[in-house]
């Protein structure tokens, strides 16, 4: 995973005064923190940082005031919940060679078995340890062929060369679940009607 440079000021205003002048201009509020120093509260480039962001766990390179420079991931992103523009952004210090937890992206290929089923992620995420400067951006499963029935572990994942699991092996990641009939359905409602009347 590459490192993404976006620079950013400290900032001395608290409260939501401070943070709406800051969205104002069209950056975004944040504090760093780690390593057991002290929160450093930083004012980030808006569209620069929501264009990082669409990297899962993006491995942040921050100039801060073009003194010093911290390697960073995103720990806890804030969006407004309508418009969807970012409201804050807490981040978290690392260290090259640092071991890190995080949650990586399932995504699933491949066509079921015929029939009908229905593919139910149980985890959309798998937490997994890896350094942080080389987290996956995703793993890639195949279900290929699946019958009703059948699941996939955490155990089961092929995992990028230096990543674990940061969750027991035997839970379940995906499972193929057989399609409900829709007659029986309506049958059912039927039923609950007669027996109304």
């Amino acid at each position: 995973m590459s490192e993404i440079k976006i620079s950013a000021e400290t900032r001395s205003e608290f409260g939501k005064g401070a943070a709406r002048r800051i969205r104002r201009d069209a950056k975004v509020p944040g504090v760093l923190y780690g390593h057991g120093s002290d929160p450093l509260h930083l004012t980030l480039p808006g569209h620069e940082l929501l264009l990082a962001l669409r990297t899962p766990n993006v491995l942040l390179s921050v100039d801060i005031d073009g003194k010093t420079n911290e390697l960073a991931i995103p720990k806890s992103v804030q969006r407004d919940p309508i418009k969807g523009f970012l409201e804050h952004v807490d981040l978290l210090l690392v260290k090259r060679g640092e071991k890190v937890t995080v949650e990586i992206p399932v995504h699933a290929e491949g066509e079921l078995a015929a029939g009908g089923n229905l593919l139910e992620h149980v985890l959309n995420a798998l937490p997994v340890e890896a350094e942080a400067t080389h987290i996956p951006e995703s793993v890639t499963v195949s279900v290929e062929g699946l019958e009703a029935g059948a699941s996939i572990l955490a155990k089961d994942i092929t995992l990028p060369k230096g990543t674990t699991l940061a969750v027991d092996g035997d839970a379940v990641v995906l499972q193929v679940l057989a399609a409900q009939a829709e007659e029986s359905a309506e049958g059912e409602a039927e039923g609950d009607e007669a027996a109304e009347a």
